[in-house]
């Protein structure tokens, strides 16, 4: 009985795990009938197994006696044991072999798919062996994976040592009986790159390792196992991954990873070696001979698991000459195949390649240029996480796919972002599910800078690239909470993401390199001493819960929660009291002097709070926080930080004080307060100001719905439409639109501001992205949002602010209470907040303050 249903039993058993991989816990926390204690069990492997395996298993040992205090025993021939954790690769592991033969295990779910893996309770397998957990992987990445999902279960967290992230101390590791879970990525490379790393990882990396060897990249790479990614783009300003260390590139075989190089690297090799070797210039139309010379040798030396860059820029990833020709670039790439397939005796095509369409680049393929089907393209953001490209809809399948080249850190216009930690993962998360939607599936790899201070929002691209489809935008908060909870524990971890959502969604609104006295305005809406108090607020509560927390934690949370919302709080109370000390001198107050003092002062907090990092758990993360951040006057960074100038007066030129009042409001209409249900905005010192969330009623038609994106807004929380994919649409009645009820006290001529998240025109349509606007039943007006973002300057205003702002003008023949429609035109556009400007909205960088009737 069985054995005949034993296949059924089974089925639904991998039906259910399908459903709920999410959810599906392999330990329990207290024992269940049938669970069993993984603590002490003999650890089995195949000695033929691949050397990964054997590496993640090693760790696995390891991660146990962390978790319980006890050394489980590592053994290759099978041994008599009440508990037992089987763990191989199905095509090299016989025991593995041997179990699904006995027809004990069934892994068709995860044979000859990319990196799955399957954990699953046997009962019984073998003689004299009551249980055992069985982890079986499609392939040695498959197969770690599903180790280091066990460990991150036990309360192992990848952070745990990049981050001095405490593991849990548990008596027992109770593994669920009747579990079966089978799981695999669906982006097939999920990567970072290492980028921009001087003065910080590489004053670190040289103090700690001696630079960027294999003592480095070992730690480097367990991280990524740990996190489920398989590719890298190595360190490369100043260091060359292959010629700096011939230890790396076995490292990174042992350790299973993917190498690949950066977008202007061609053929394996980085582009500090053509100033080590090189020849003659960086031109193919005049030094053909050495260039090909040079790339054949990186291809010789990369035997190893890699994608190949191929393509061409500049010197130094400078744009190439003007004069370049697209028919120079593509016998530049037929050529570097050739080469490939002269180096490696197979045809070109079964060697994984990749062109990244990175800057003038793209250029080159609007306007015709083309590579082989098989070559993966890359397709890039706009280094500000605005994604510039993606492929029609209608598009013929590529055999190489499509990838996204994405930004957490940058140096270049406007200005270099490098310090810490401004990437809110709601915008992460909308501009990454577009590159999924349109197919945009084989290679997902992010600029992460210095790894640290990037650590949450790694994690979170990498788990978004795991599987899209489990993180949805309200999974979002959720997903942060239970990231928190996994570092911290459970007691605080909501708090604790909530802090991390606020800060990032403050540092979001303007890079910190970015700030100046003139950011946040003095005066209108009192928005830059809102601003500070936020911050300020925001430390308080984080430094609560650090004082809250049990010792061994704080390491960890200082560098991933309190560093950058203490660091932030002074930079910009900094800022504040700088605009303050030029107002007081313009009225020759003697305040300031005082506040001119206290600026100094702040800016010296500045450089304490860097070092009470750096001196952290011993010196461990010494340099980590030597990047520069105050002072900039282009987008290149200063070589050291430089405090604000501030003004004096002299003791002669003190003036009496002027107390200034806010305009009182002006009072509201009977009408108004007799409407007070739904969301309802009203007219306040010439302005009417609404946070795009706040409709008063949504129209979804047409297969359109409106969605809020929770804390993806400057000032609130935004909405858009999906799917992201639909076909534009036409305003009309019943179309999809939004609908927002306010009351005037003005009438006549108005401007509508609408604010936009920066996205760019990834379709390159002649409109750009649209939507239309009107007010009552005006005909709508149809407006781009983006049609001119091949302007740099155009496009350095809509990056630098993190916002779009598109005016529109409107008449009202009488004041009362009027509708604002706003409708969906184009997908994908990302509503922030609308303000009708009656002759009274001020300069401000946030706008007025939301007027809604509460």
């Amino acid at each position: 009985m069985a054995k005949q249903y034993w296949h059924i039993i089974l089925f639904l058993g991998l039906i259910c795990s399908l459903t709920h991989v999410s959810a599906q816990a392999i330990l329990a926390d207290k024992k269940s009938p049938g669970d069993f204690d993984l603590a002490g069990a003999i650890i089995y492997t195949d000695a033929n197994d691949a050397g990964l395996v054997k590496r993640a298993v090693k760790m696995l040992q390891q991660d146990i006696e962390l978790v319980t205090g006890v050394h489980s025993s590592i053994k290759t021939e099978m041994e008599i044991s009440k508990t037992m954790v089987i763990i191989g690769s199905a095509d090299k592991s016989s025991i593995i072999q041997r179990l699904v033969r006995e027809k004990k295990l069934n892994i068709s779910s995860i044979q000859n798919k990319w990196e799955a893996y399957q954990v699953q309770h046997i009962k019984n397998p073998f003689k004299g062996i009551d249980n055992a957990l069985v982890i079986t992987g499609s392939d040695r990445r498959g197969t770690a994976f599903g180790i280091f999902e066990l460990s991150r279960q036990m309360g192992v967290s990848p952070w745990y040592w990049w981050a001095d992230v405490p593991v849990v101390k548990k008596t027992a590791l109770y593994a669920k009986a009747n579990l079966l879970i089978i799981d695999s990525p669906k982006v097939k490379y999920r990567g970072i790159f290492i980028n921009d790393e001087a003065p910080a990882l590489r004053s670190w990396s040289r103090e700690k390792f001696g630079g960027f060897n294999h003592l480095f990249y070992a730690k480097v790479f367990e991280l990524m196992l740990r996190l489920k990614s398989n590719y890298l783009w190595p360190a490369m300003w100043g260091n060359a991954f292959y010629d700096d260390d011939s230890l790396n590139i076995k490292t990174a075989e042992e350790y299973g990873i993917v190498i690949g190089t950066s977008h202007h690297e061609p053929l394996m090799r980085a582009h500090d070696e053509w100033k080590r070797y090189g020849k003659g210039k960086w031109k193919y139309d005049s030094n053909e001979v050495k260039l090909k010379e040079f790339w054949r040798g990186g291809i010789q030396r990369a035997n190893n698991e890699k994608i190949v860059s191929i393509g061409m820029r500049g010197d130094g990833d400078e744009p190439m000459s003007r004069e370049t020709a697209t028919a120079l670039l593509e016998r530049i790439v037929k050529d570097q195949r050739q080469i490939i397939t002269e180096v490696t005796g197979k045809p070109a095509a079964e060697t994984p390649q990749l062109w990244a369409l990175y800057k003038e680049v793209q250029a080159y393929y609007d306007k015709g240029m083309r590579v082989p089907d098989d070559v993966t393209l890359l397709l890039c953001d706009d280094n500000w996480g605005n994604i510039r490209k993606l492929p029609q809809l209608n598009d013929k399948p590529r055999k190489g796919g499509y990838g996204i080249y994405y930004h957490f850190d940058y140096v270049g216009d406007p200005r270099n972002y490098k310090w810490l930690n401004t990437n809110p993962i709601p915008r992460v998360w909308e501009q990454m599910h577009l590159a999924w939607e349109y197919k945009a599936r084989q290679v997902w790899i992010v600029n992460v800078g210095d790894i640290k201070p990037m650590e949450f929002p790694i994690s979170f691209f990498l788990d978004y690239a795991w599987n899209p489809d489990k993180i949805d935008i309200d999974d979002l908060q959720r997903y942060t909470e239970k990231w928190c909870a996994a570092q911290f524990g459970n007691k605080y971890a909501k708090e604790i993401a909530d802090i991390i959502s606020t800060y990032t969604k403050y540092n979001g609104r303007r890079k910190p390199e970015l700030l100046d006295a003139n950011t946040y305005s003095l005066d209108n809406y009192e928005e830059a001493g809102t601003v500070t108090k936020d911050y300020n607020d925001l430390l308080t509560r984080a430094e609560k819960i650090n004082n809250e927390l049990a010792p061994e934690y704080r390491d960890a949370f200082f560098q991933l929660v309190l560093h950058p919302v203490k660091a932030c709080a002074n930079l910009q109370e900094m800022y504040t009291t700088v605009a303050k000390n030029y107002e007081a001198e313009s009225f020759k107050f003697e305040d300031a002097n005082i506040l001119a003092k206290k600026v100094k002062e702040l800016y010296d907090k500045d450089s304490l709070i860097s070092l009470e990092y750096n001196k952290l758990n011993n010196g461990k993360w010494n340099h980590i926080m030597d990047q520069t951040h105050i002072g900039y006057t282009y987008w290149q960074q200063p070589p050291f930080n430089k405090m604000p100038e501030v003004r004096y007066i002299k003791p002669g030129e003190v003036s009496a004080y002027i107390i200034v009042t806010d305009t009182t409001r002006k009072t509201l209409n009977k009408f108004i307060r007799d409407n007070n249900r739904g969301n309802i905005f009203y007219e306040f010192m010439e302005y009417v100001s609404i946070e795009a969330d706040h409709f008063t009623k949504a129209i979804n038609a047409n297969g359109i719905k409106w969605k809020v994106l929770p804390g993806l807004g400057k000032t609130g929380s935004a909405v858009t439409t999906f799917p992201v994919t639909a076909s534009d649409q036409q305003p009309s009645p019943g179309a999809p639109h939004l609908q927002y009820d306010i009351y005037t006290t003005s009438k006549g001529v108005f401007n509508l501001n609408a604010f936009f998240s920066p996205t760019l025109n990834f379709q390159n349509t002649v409109t750009g992205l649209q939507y239309a606007i009107s007010i009552d039943d005006e005909k709508p007006q149809a407006i781009s949002i983006n049609k001119e973002d091949g302007d740099a300057k155009t496009w350095g205003n809509w990056v630098a602010n993190n916002i779009i702002i598109k005016t529109t003008q409107h008449k009202i023949l009488k004041p009362g209470r009027h509708t604002v429609k706003y409708w969906v035109i184009s997908p994908a556009v990302v509503l922030q907040k609308l303000v009708l400007d009656f002759g009274g909205v001020k300069q401000s960088y946030l706008g007025p303050p939301e007027t809604k009737l509460n």
